[in-house]
């Protein structure tokens, strides 16, 4: 039986495609009425093979040691003791790569030599010999694998990367606000007390140095003069109104946010983990806002709910964060180089594992991970692909959609 080749592909394409010829070469479905039948139990609970009176069962058996075939037969009804059967077993899988296995005699049956590691997809390819008498069977025994045609994987966005060694950066999220940088707000007052002829400037407004700021009518000269703004900034209050007298007071308040300054509470169990001049990754929840920064201090005293307060200045030249503001942050604890890695955004969930997708040619099929370390954009693998693989990194849902629309079983 060949992959399953599902419409809905097309289907789902079809929007895509919208006012434009559809790319020959499509796939196309097998509906799932022409499905073939399930095929026959054993005793065992393995696949039954016959030819005329000879019969075989295959099964996989896995209580309590890792899957491996076993092999009973009978002639005419009656056991085949296994040690008179010459059996050998080729498995193909994706990618033409083949398992051959052998057996040996192990109490009343023929016990496989190898495991029968994940997936448990492949064709399966039997040669016997018994009694000068020859038999064999080839079929099919899929799971986790579909098919799509190249145009098709391209509309629905599906992209794939080959799996490699990555630099994975070790992360620990904390939380803060921004504040001011201290030094950086400006109270300005008038140098000549006087009536305040015109105020030149609105709240929030952002002013060069050297801005005109006020027009002061000297009460000692008579003579009108400009209060000019001693920074570049913005004018963050106005304490004064045209007709008043400044009368020594501060009549508006500039703040310089071309800096601020991250303050982020780490708590007991990370403190051995973060050190000045760590690199740091500022977010703002709810928007696409983000800045990166370097550890500078902690605050020596504990905050009361026993964290600790580190500082982080950051870049604010564009303008686009603000004091006050509550933020995110993660702070890189160690890096370290990963053999072989894959990203967060292909993985999926696969019976009781965690998997992505391989491609050959177009086919995928799952590859069941022995994950490691997360960071970042990736998780470090310790088993189940090889390098070098190409998979899915992203859209890797339609694949598993597919494949779970198919049915098909776990042949044990």
């Amino acid at each position: 039986m060949t992959p399953r080749k599902i419409f809905s592909h097309l289907l789902l394409a079809l929007p895509l495609f919208a006012g434009s010829a559809l790319p020959t070469q499509m796939v196309y479905a097998q509906s799932a009425e022409t499905a073939e039948a399930e095929p026959e139990k054993g005793p065992h609970r393995g696949r039954m093979l016959r030819d005329g009176d000879f019969a075989l069962e295959l099964a996989i058996f896995e209580t309590g040691v890792p899957p491996e075939f076993r092999v009973w037969s009978t002639l005419s009804g009656q056991p085949i003791a296994p040690q008179d059967l010459q059996l050998s077993v080729r498995l193909i899988r994706l990618g033409n790569v083949v398992d051959n296995i052998g057996f040996r005699a192990e109490g009343d049956y023929l016990r496989g030599d190898m495991e029968i590691y994940e997936p448990h997809s492949f064709i399966v390819d039997i040669q016997v010999q018994h009694a000068g008498q020859q038999y064999q069977w080839r079929y099919d025994n899929f799971e986790g694998r579909t098919q799509i045609a190249a145009p098709v994987a391209d509309a629905m966005g599906i992209t794939t990367e080959v799996a490699g060694p990555a630099t994975l950066h070790i992360q620990t999220p904390v939380w803060g606000n921004l504040t001011s940088v201290p030094g950086t707000e400006r109270n300005v007052s008038a140098r000549f007390d006087g009536e305040i002829r015109k105020v030149h400037v609105r709240e929030g407004q952002v002013i060069e140095a050297g801005s005109e700021l006020l027009t002061i009518d000297s009460n000692e000269s008579l003579k009108s003069y400009s209060v000019r703004a001693p920074a570049s900034g913005i004018v963050s209050r106005i304490y004064a109104a045209a007709g008043e007298q400044s009368a020594g007071r501060t009549l508006l308040t500039l703040q310089d946010n071309r800096t601020l300054q991250a303050e982020l509470a780490v708590y007991p169990k990370d403190w051995s983990r973060v050190k000045a001049g760590a690199p740091v990754t500022i977010t703002v929840p709810g928007t696409e806002l983000q800045a990166q920064a370097v550890l500078k201090h902690a605050y020596p005293s504990v905050q009361s709910d026993q964290s600790r307060l580190w500082l982080a200045t950051i870049d604010n030249t564009e303008g686009l964060l603000t004091a006050g503001m509550k933020i995110n942050g993660r702070i890189e604890t160690d890096t370290r180089e990963a053999a072989l890695a894959v990203k967060r955004s292909g993985l999926q969930a696969f019976r009781d594992f965690t998997v992505v997708y391989a491609k050959v040619g177009d086919e995928y099929e799952v590859r069941m991970l022995e994950l490691g370390q997360a960071a970042g954009e990736w998780v470090e693998v310790l088993g189940g692909l090889e390098p070098g693989t190409e998979y899915v990194t992203e859209n890797s849902y339609i694949i598993k959609a597919d494949i779970e629309k198919s049915g098909a079983s776990h042949d044990h």
